[in-house]
């Protein structure tokens, strides 16, 4: 069954390593068709909280729900959550086309090769589509990381760090595909500490700091 929601919310959310705290009972919501962008210092526990919503971790105290569903339904809702993280998570020896392939039949997505096709096009992949990602730069490897991250039309769409290695066009191509996602209803948190690409995707901004959101930016 496909699970959808139109609300994630955390309530009291701590992340514990050892002795670090990296996340400090941090109480947030986000609703369909905004985009949030997270900004602070490195260890602030900004990727923390990406990498909890994504059900990649698991929070040491505190409570995630996306609308009705909590961490129990996790099977369900990991397939309506995107994530690009900040370290590529890509196959070096497969071709940009064949890890959204593979990507594609992990998910079982019945459309995947016209949804494929048409993200390449939006993102100007064609020069690199049946290359080896290991010849890939840094902007091109981002470009299929953040295809594959849209690929199923995830209802959460987590970003960390995006607009790395793009250029000026990519960065425009980028974007305009998240401004889609959200008329399309999508849920978008964006972890960045580019200022003008968060001023030109942010329907609001949060600071960070030591595991906690604080006002004003410290």
């Amino acid at each position: 069954m496909k699970l959808d929601f139109e609300e994630v919310s955390v309530a009291g959310l701590t992340k514990s390593y050892g002795p670090t705290l990296a996340l400090a009972g941090v109480d947030l919501s986000f609703n369909a068709g905004t985009a949030t962008v997270i900004q602070g210092s490195n260890g602030s526990g900004k990727s923390t909280l990406l990498w909890l919503l994504a059900m990649l971790a698991y929070p040491t105290r505190g409570e995630i729900r996306y609308g009705q569903y909590g961490v129990s339904r996790a099977d369900g809702l990991r397939g309506r959550i995107g994530f690009v993280a900040h370290q590529l998570q890509l196959y070096p020896g497969l071709s940009g086309h064949e890890n959204l392939v593979l990507a594609a039949k992990l998910q079982n997505i019945p459309y995947a090769e016209k949804r494929a096709t048409d993200l390449c096009e939006a993102l100007a992949l064609g020069e690199y589509w049946n290359r080896p990602v290991r010849t890939y730069s840094r902007g091109q490897a981002q470009r299929v990381s953040i295809a594959r991250a849209l690929l199923h039309e995830p209802r959460l769409l987590l970003m960390d760090e995006p607009a790395t290695g793009l250029d000026v066009k990519s960065t425009a191509s980028v974007v305009e595909l998240i401004e889609q996602e959200k008329q399309e209803g999508a849920i978008v948190i964006i972890v960045t500490h580019e200022a003008k690409f968060a001023s030109a995707v942010a329907d609001r901004v949060l600071h960070m700091d030591r595991g906690r959101i604080v006002e004003p930016a410290v």
